[in-house]
């Protein structure tokens, strides 16, 4: 039987959204119909049927470098309309509550600015991403801002590909021996190798919120990047599955025809033969509030309240910038860099401690199942600060926090199946992140918010205890020898016996039995066994009952003022 278009690729076959730009100015935002939503999201608006007279707008900000002009103007921007400003995990800018009348006149003032919101959502490469020490730290070899500049040049108003790929594309590119957070999520990542003594990039592909890219065992010389992304982009463009939309991936392309069938479509539009990948060089280093760069200067990290920013923050940092010559760099941790400090000082004063916290938009996103910004509240941030463990926080499966690239990944859910309580968090552990070795695994399906800290601190103490000092170390050489569903009733049976017990340091993966008789050892006198079957799957369910089901109003959900013993 031969496949049918998805709905989306059936909307482009009948008309290009560059041709449904030349109508812009006749929208009626008021009344959209799902056509008009579709294509929306490729010029950066974004809309849904069920909350039709709130939009978000997305901007662009190639390599996350912006000046302070342009970041200032924003600000007028958001003054003037009253809407809510965010950072995203890609380095770009939301915008958000804006109302329908002032879409249109919103988007051009943005647009006029000399950023973009082309492209930002939709079947696009979406923001390119790059370090925020690129070109100016201690570590970087390659300075990528004008590959990237490239890059983005190419694609922002190509007919060809405005919204016509089979699906999003997410690029990122350092060369940088160190960064501040890892690539590894992206659908193509371009990262500092060498061979034969030439500093160069071996390219990854196949990466998306829940999966590491893959080597493609391909070396590229710094002037081979470009022409390389555009036989990558083309290759996708025309071989890519249209067809069942959550298979349209570059992750689901190598599942199909593999990564050799990926490279020959590529090598077939890029004209040459690829040289073998060379040794990645890629250290893990850890990057405080300040950090001394290449000339001597510094770079300073304000750290953002989990993404959130005001109008006076930012005229503030725009203000301090301009008049110290500083550069204003986004992170894809939600964090704002400046570069060309003359000594390790700043005024400026960060509203959070989150530096290592990546968060999704919350509960400005229709999909997001709770208020991620303020439930950050239910995490023990003080000894995710002291230990600079990464966490990332996505507010639904979607994944915009890249919670399974962290040391600590946590989803926001609703649930009742532990009684009366609003929701929780799905809690995933362990990702060899640094280096794109593998994703987290889910320790919990389900946590309710008000056992949320009490678990996650558990976590951490067990960490404490193992005397590592990198919470990644630490996965690496004892969480990933023992299974999840172990780890998962190691951490009931400490929280039900209020206990504090590491689990031993292993040289290598053991079996069922070896982690029965460990849980045995220390826990025989838990009523749990009767639930240990062949597996640890119905003892992990019943204890986890046991242990949180709440009875009557879930006590978390009070006014802020009773929050704050959760900081």
């Amino acid at each position: 039987m031969e496949k049918k278009l998805n709905k989306r690729e059936r909307y482009k076959a009948q008309l290009k959204p560059i041709d449904y730009y030349k109508d812009f100015e006749d929208i009626d935002f008021e009344s959209l119909n799902e056509v008009d939503r579709f294509y929306l999201q490729d010029f950066g608006i974004f809309n849904t049927n069920f909350l039709e007279d709130e939009f978000t707008i997305r901007i662009r900000i190639p390599g996350g470098r912006i000046s302070a002009q342009i970041f200032q103007k924003i600000a007028d921007i958001v003054d003037e309309y009253d809407l809510t400003i965010i950072l995203t995990a890609r380095s770009g800018i939301q915008l958000h509550d804006v109302e329908a009348d002032d879409v249109l006149a919103i988007h051009k003032r943005i647009n006029a600015l000399g950023v973009s919101t082309w492209q930002s959502f939709g079947d696009n490469v979406r923001n390119i991403i790059a370090d925020p020490y690129d070109g100016c730290g201690i570590f970087c070899e390659i300075e990528v801002y004008d590959i990237v500049m490239q890059m983005h040049d190419y694609i922002i108003e190509n007919p060809r590909y405005v919204g016509m790929l089979p699906r999003r594309i997410s690029i990122g590119i350092s060369g940088n021996r160190s960064n501040v957070t890892s690539f590894f999520a992206n659908d193509i990542y371009f990262a500092l190798a060498k061979k034969d003594d030439l500093f160069g990039f071996n390219v990854y592909m196949g990466g998306k919120n829940t999966e590491v890219a893959r080597s493609a065992d391909i070396f590229l010389k710094e002037e081979e990047i470009f022409e390389f992304f555009k036989a990558f982009l083309e290759a996708f463009y025309l071989h890519g599955s249209r067809f069942s939309r959550s298979k349209t991936r570059i992750f689901h392309m190598i599942e199909d025809i593999g990564m050799d069938g990926l490279k020959a479509h590529i090598q077939k539009e890029y004209k040459k033969e690829f040289q073998s990948q060379g040794e990645l060089i890629l250290e893990k280093k850890e990057f405080s509030d300040f950090h001394k760069l290449k000339d001597g200067s510094y770079g300073f990290c304000y750290q953002t309240n989990f993404s959130r920013l005001t109008t006076d923050e930012i005229k503030d940092i725009a203000s301090f910038a301009t008049q110290n010559s500083l550069e204003i760099r986004l992170g894809i941790d939600q964090n704002i860099y400046l570069t060309g400090l003359k000594e390790p000082s700043s005024p400026l004063k960060s509203q959070a401690v989150s530096q290592t916290v990546v968060a999704c938009a919350g509960n400005l996103c229709p999909y997001a199942v709770w208020s991620i910004k303020d439930e950050t509240s239910y995490l023990p941030l003080d000894k995710i600060n002291e230990h600079q463990i990464q966490v990332g926080f996505s507010g639904c499966a979607k994944g915009c926090g890249r919670h399974r690239h962290t040391d600590i990944g946590l989803i926001g859910l609703k649930t009742n199946n532990f009684g009366d309580t609003e929701g929780g968090a799905r809690i995933f552990l362990g990702a060899l992140h640094s280096n794109g070795a593998s994703v987290g695994r889910q320790l919990f399906s389900m946590v309710p918010f008000v056992h949320l800290n009490e678990t996650v601190s558990l976590v951490i103490k067990l960490f404490e205890l193992s005397g590592y000092r990198d919470f990644e170390e630490y996965a690496s050489n004892v969480l990933i020898n023992y299974s999840e569903e172990f780890l998962s009733l190691w951490v009931l049976a400490n929280l039900e016996t209020n206990k504090t017990i590491a689990v031993a340091k292993l040289d290598k993966a053991q079996n069922f039995e070896y982690e029965k008789e460990l849980l045995k050892k220390e826990f025989s006198e838990l009523d749990f066994w009767e639930h240990v079957n062949e597996d640890f799957h119905d003892a992990v369910s019943y204890l986890s009952k046991k242990l949180w089901t709440i009875e009557g109003e879930d006590p978390h959900y009070k006014p802020k003022i009773e929050r704050t013993n959760f900081r």
